[in-house]
């Protein structure tokens, strides 16, 4: 099939900084490992701190993989994916990769205006960074409120500040007695005392905890063994129906591949006669 706004793809990679040359001939054939590596590339773009597995080994990988990156786009971008056609990792592919590059493409310029002047080499260097500047504004907001509570409370300090000074001058002026600063002294030293006698309690408390906490480690730990010894004698027995297992999974695999076939020439089918009705209204009109 046609490769629509090929070039603009390939364009707009090229100014985001892809490491890789990509050409219409990755696109020929069906090519799942350059699609899951342009499409984690293009999350890690939007968000650095995303963790979305890259895994793609397996079928079920696979799948999970390109449900995953359709979730994260509709829920942080709101660009919502065709998942079929990313799964066919083919020419349809294309077309929803390029949603993707063209908002962070569109955000690039509109970030880096002032870069517009610089050479088309230096501005294939330009790194837009989203999810950092995401992170900025979640600072700032913080910070804003922060100053803002801040602020009242500092304001309501200085209106009680005039009573305050006349009470802290009454109690500079007010003469020193040795009695009542004894008194008060013992008061702190009775109340620091106590602290220390709880503190220590606290810490016999740890202790008692501690040995109770060794005592249910060391019975899980024999738990543990026991059934590490079970899984492997469970390991070692074979399932009386594990040949039948096999022999079905071999027939799922041929019925799977039949199946990726039939669904590619349907698909094949279906533009073109979205084609033939278009020509037809063209020719109509």
């Amino acid at each position: 099939p046609a490769l629509p706004h090929f070039s603009d793809f390939t364009e707009m990679m090229r100014a985001l900084g892809y490491p890789r040359l990509i050409s219409m001939e990755n696109f020929h054939t069906p090519n799942f490992m350059l699609v899951s590596e342009v499409l984690l590339w293009l999350v890690k773009r939007y968000e650095p701190q995303s963790d979305i597995p890259g895994d793609v080994e397996t079928e079920q990988d696979r799948v999970f993989f390109i449900k995953a990156v359709a979730q994260f786009m509709a829920t942080k971008a709101h660009i919502k994916l065709n998942t079929k056609r990313l799964y066919q990792a083919d020419g349809y592919a294309v077309k929803e990769l390029l949603k993707v590059t063209s908002v962070l493409y569109g955000a690039m310029n509109t970030q880096g205006g002032e870069h517009a002047d610089l050479p088309e080499e230096d501005s294939t260097k330009f790194k837009f960074d989203l999810g950092s500047k995401i992170a900025d504004l979640k600072a700032a907001r913080q910070l804003a409120s922060e100053i803002t509570s801040k602020g009242a409370v500092l304001y309501d300090l200085l209106g009680k500040e005039v009573e305050l000074r006349e009470a802290r001058t009454e109690s500079i002026a007010r003469p020193l007695e040795i009695n009542e600063a004894e008194k008060v002294m013992k008061i702190a030293i009775n109340s620091v005392l106590e602290e220390v006698q709880k503190t220590k309690d606290m810490l016999n408390n740890v202790a008692l905890d501690e040995a109770s906490l060794e005592a249910k480690i060391e019975k899980r730990k024999l738990e543990l063994e026991r059934s590490q010894k079970r899984l492997q004698t469970l390991q070692s027995v074979r399932p009386a129906f594990m040949d039948e297992y096999e022999k079905i999974e071999e027939q799922l695999q041929k019925q799977y591949s039949t199946y990726l076939e039939k669904f590619r020439n349907l698909t094949y089918l279906e533009q073109l006669l979205d084609d033939h009705r278009r020509t037809e209204q063209e020719m109509f009109e």
